[in-house]
């Protein structure tokens, strides 16, 4: 019986390049036909909501924007027990302590995916409320996701190019094309955030 494969990005979309593991995950429902065992999730910023889904696993794969100390837009693979001392090093944002959290509370459970693997990718800005993927950040995404592909064929889960229905991610209004494209443009946008999500900020 295949490993069942749970595939999150955490992160908020909201926050610039923080959004980053959410960007991939809905990439990934858009490029990769996946197998029934491989479940997509966009996590956000929920936390401790996140462990049943983490005991219903056998391997946890997870995207997110992470402070490695390196050059903006670099990705780097943390694997096995190393992953949650990454996803607690030089918090970021809540919800970084959240999921080192989920992980540790899993691990005490005894109900932790035996399989980890952190796709990180150093953020080029965050301090912009409404803000997207900095060019840098989203270039990144092609190949975390063949990254990911690799992995899931070592997993023993090979995937095929095509889409996939994942009724665990966003609603389509907040998706990266159309969240984006709605964005005022620098000159128009409120300087403390995104008006649309601030009404009578301006």
């Amino acid at each position: 019986m295949a490993d069942r494969i749970l595939i999150l990005g955490i992160g908020n979309v909201l926050w610039a390049d923080e959004g980053f593991g959410v960007r991939c995950v809905e990439a990934m429902a858009e490029t990769y036909a996946l197998p029934a065992n491989v479940r997509l999730l966009d996590g956000g910023t929920q936390g401790l909501y996140l462990l049943p889904f983490l005991e219903e696993a056998d391997a946890l794969m997870v995207f997110d924007a992470v402070d490695y100390g390196l050059a903006p837009g670099t990705l780097k693979i943390v694997e096995g027990d190393e992953v949650p001392a990454f996803m607690g090093a030089k918090k970021m944002s809540l919800h970084q302590t959240g999921f080192q959290d989920v992980i540790a509370t899993a691990q005490l459970l005894d109900v932790c995916p035996k399989r980890l693997m952190l796709i990180g990718c150093q953020p080029v800005e965050l301090e912009d409320y409404g803000g997207g993927l900095r060019p840098q950040t989203a270039a990144c995404i092609p190949e975390a996701l063949e990254i990911a592909r690799q992995k899931l064929a070592a997993w023993g889960s090979p995937v095929e190019p095509g889409r996939t229905s994942a009724p665990d991610l966003a609603d389509a209004s907040i998706r990266r094309d159309a969240y984006e494209s709605g964005r005022p443009s620098e000159k128009d946008a409120c300087r403390i955030g995104d008006d649309r999500f601030l009404p009578g900020a301006r």
